[in-house]
């Protein structure tokens, strides 16, 4: 069991990393598009109207794409304060409550992203701008976004679990010694 949740850790976090990576250069071709708006717009005159809402697609996916990875790297906002006045044994548990109480709600928005991606794929949901692009890229982004980011939470739930049943065993072991 432990060499499995290992391997389907290592795997989720080299697939997180290379999100992380394509995530950063998302942003980049939307800092690129926004100046290239902002020459065309005010240097040459020409009007872009595309530009704002492609790079709220491009922002979109690499803050979802991307929410994975920051949370295998605890980069997500936290209570520092408590990590310092509590023992190891209740940061342990805190983490840990944290961790399922965040994937109840993380699942329970990937399920309903995943039939909002359908429904807008479905029913040919479009922005209301001239470009109009297909709403059901921004839903698909989310809710594979969200998706990923909760099967890191159960990885890291189970990692917690995994170490503390070791760690038990190991006082035990001491202790009988």
């Amino acid at each position: 069991m432990h060499s499995l949740l290992r391997f389907i850790g290592n795997g989720l976090r080299c697939f997180n990393r290379s999100m992380a990576i394509l995530s950063a250069m998302l942003i980049v071709l939307a800092t690129l598009a926004l100046v290239y708006e902002v020459i065309t717009r005010y240097f040459l005159n020409i009007a872009t109207d595309w530009v704002i809402e492609f790079c709220i697609y491009l922002l979109i996916a690499a803050t979802f794409l991307s929410a994975a990875y920051t949370q295998s790297e605890r980069g997500h906002v936290g209570i520092e304060v408590l990590e310092e006045v509590m023992s190891a044994k209740w940061n342990r548990i805190r983490l840990l409550l944290g961790d399922v109480l965040s994937v109840a709600v993380i699942a329970f928005i990937a399920n309903n992203a995943w039939h909002y991606s359908w429904d807008a794929y479905q029913q040919g949901w479009t922005t209301d701008s001239t470009w109009a692009p297909p709403l059901w890229i921004p839903y698909l982004l989310m809710a594979f976004g969200m998706t990923t980011l909760a099967l890191q939470i159960i990885v890291q739930i189970f990692e917690t679990l995994t170490l503390h049943a070791s760690e038990s065993a190991q006082k035990k072991n001491l202790q009988g010694a």
